[in-house]
């Protein structure tokens, strides 16, 4: 039965590891998370004493990890991701030479109360794994993991010192690797480039920084009126009930110091539930503007939106904004589903990378540029953290979304704005050796295949998609995807049977070509014929990649008219198609393409009739 089943999905080529999924009940060909779905999760205490005069972070890391799976587990795998600074750890990383240090220094730890010897830690690179006293299904271990590094100065990758005293503290505790119902423990070691795998989380973090040090993380701040000047905590609370934008930290606080409690050192206590990973910011400069913005009509839920910067950062000052109108677009727009998450915070830094309710983004020149990476990266908070996908295997899950995103968005917030990210580097490597299938592992990525796999290409699939279902059944079908794997741990063929199911349409013609199979991505027009209606337009596909079709005809009366035709002329395989215009005019030109359309070769794409 199970064999007709998948049969029946068009032979998408299903690997081994998916398919002992269906057979063992963990996932369903549907697309749902089967009767047997599990996945593991763990309770972190974190307590942090961080210097920003010398960025030396001393830690403590209290988790209580829990197995849900139904193997014993006899070992623990964590990762170390401030080893990517070590000294030997990763040859083939770009942090520069002078940036390379001792990484991340483990003084102790506890499993069960049990100190654990040094020699039975077995750390390489940025993977650390033990041996542990059996685990049983369902069970759970408590670790006490002591620690201490020197966050990095330079070779700023995703986090690290900003400037003197401005700090993006991100990947800075011991964490427990993901163990999954496909691959059991994730094992791919941290090089810098592919980004993470993490699973959802609870996280109670103290955070313990020198005074007129503000601190900025994921989840909620517990104790705003401690750590605060009664005039910022009050700012902040009508922040979070307002769409005003709100000056909590003005140049005049920071002048006057009237910014954090009188205290040496002043204690930040944040809680975050059901996340994938938990950072930090800090600074004693920047400046912080506020709003919020309605994301759930029913509820009247708001999340607060921030921008926190240096002053001297003169696009950042319309980020709160920017953000705010992604925020709002999101939960209303696209992909209408309400903001999952209490606050959104953009914080000014040497990256453009996402985290749990935070993003550091660099300053940048352009307002376009402004706007698309606030969009792109605040989109985020939905692929891949609400959907907890596996970056390390499948960038393309989450990275092709933010990509669509800002398509789609980033003109809703300046409508001049027309953005084509990725459209040409696909078209010009279309059909080249680095050009691989979009479902080819992110770690086996090279050349521009990194990139395109990765963000056009599949943002391409997403759109065209939508465009052929159109946007109330793509919503549809999107949505039901969510709903079946937000807080979970969705893999490709979960998200392309989803759609299938959530349309009610078999779309695997499409995903197969699309995502499974390489080609050049090129189309031309053969002819413009009379007829006794009008003309016949000769469309030629010159590879199996389906694309909508979009045409611009001129007349001799000076008058235009466009056609589009979405990716179903291609269904049947066919490698070219007519498109009928019925007219009584005199068509002159036709124009082939548009905007995220890629072609090869756009000299076959205007034909001039006599």
């Amino acid at each position: 039965m199970l064999f007709a089943r998948v049969h029946a999905q068009q032979n998408l080529p299903v690997p081994s590891n998916i398919r002992a999924a269906y057979e063992r009940g963990t996932r369903d060909i549907s697309g749902k998370p089967g009767p047997a779905y599990w996945q593991n999760t763990a309770d972190y205490k974190l307590k942090i004493n961080f210097n920003p005069s010398t960025r030396e972070l001393k830690g403590l890391a209290e988790i209580v990890y829990v197995n849900n799976s139904k193997d014993t587990l006899k070992q623990l795998w964590f990762k170390l991701y401030p080893n990517l600074y070590q000294k030997g750890a990763n040859p083939k990383t770009k942090v520069d030479t002078r940036d390379l240090g001792d990484g991340l220094d483990i003084l102790s730890v506890q499993a069960d109360g049990k100190t654990l010897a040094s020699s039975d830690l077995v750390i390489e690179g940025t993977n650390m794994h033990t041996g542990i006293a059996a685990l049983a299904p369902g069970k759970s271990m408590k670790l006490s993991i002591d620690y201490q590094y020197i966050l990095n100065k330079g070779s700023h990758i995703r986090t690290g010192q900003v400037n003197d005293s401005a700090h993006f503290v991100a990947y800075f505790f011991p964490r427990i690797a993901v163990y999954d119902d496909i691959d059991g423990w994730n094992k791919y070691p941290y090089t810098g480039e592919e980004e993470f795998y993490n699973d959802f989380c609870n996280f109670k973090a103290e955070i313990t920084v020198p005074e007129r040090y503000v601190i900025w993380a994921t989840g909620n701040l517990l104790n705003a009126d401690a750590v605060f000047k009664k005039e910022i905590a009050s700012r902040l609370s009508k922040a979070e009930a307002t769409d005003e934008i709100v000056d909590v930290i003005t140049e005049q606080d920071l002048k006057q110091k009237k910014v954090t409690s009188n205290k040496a050192f002043n204690t930040y206590v944040f809680e975050a539930k059901n996340v994938t990973d938990f950072v930090f910011a800090t600074s004693n400069h920047y400046l912080w503007k506020s709003s919020s913005v309605l994301v759930d009509s029913l509820t009247k839920r708001r999340t607060r939106v921030d921008a926190v910067f240096n002053p001297i950062h003169k696009d950042y000052y319309e980020v709160a904004d920017f953000a705010r109108q992604t925020v709002y677009l999101m939960s209303h727009v696209f992909p209408k589903w309400a903001f999952p998450y209490p606050h959104e915070t953009v914080f000014d830094g040497l990256d453009q990378m996402e985290y749990p309710m935070m993003v550091n983004d660099n300053p940048v020149a352009k307002r376009k540029d402004a706007i698309t990476l606030t969009v792109h990266e605040v989109f985020h908070t939905m692929f891949p953290f609400y959907m907890g996908t596996n970056e390390t295997q499948y960038g393309w899950m989450d990275e092709g979304w933010a990509t669509i995103a800002e398509w789609l968005l980033a003109p809703m917030i300046d409508t001049t704005l027309v953005d084509e990210y990725g459209v040409e580097s696909t078209a010009i490597s279309s059909g080249t050796k680095n050009d691989v299938p979009i479902v080819t592992l992110t770690p086996d990525l090279k050349g521009v295949g990194s990139f395109t796999n990765s963000y056009p290409k599949p943002a391409m699939g997403y759109l065209f998609v939508k465009d052929y279902l159109g946007d109330e059944l793509f919503t549809k079908a999107l949505h039901h995807y969510i709903k079946q794997w937000n807080g979970k741990h969705p893999m490709p063929f979960d998200f392309f049977y989803c759609m299938n199911e959530g349309s009610g349409k078999n779309l695997n013609w499409f995903w197969k070509a699309w995502f499974f199979e390489e080609g050049v991505t090129d189309m031309a027009i053969k002819a413009a014929d009379k007829t006794d209606q009008g003309y016949r337009i000769r469309i030629e596909n010159k590879s199996t990649k389906p694309l909508p079709v979009d045409l611009l005809l001129e007349y001799a009366d000076g008058t235009s008219a466009e056609i589009h035709k979405t990716i179903g002329v291609w269904k049947k395989g066919n490698s070219w198609t007519d498109i009928e215009v019925s007219t009584v005019k005199t068509l002159k030109k036709v124009t082939l393409g548009s905007v995220h359309v890629p072609d090869k070769d756009p000299n076959d794409n205007v034909f001039l009739l006599r």
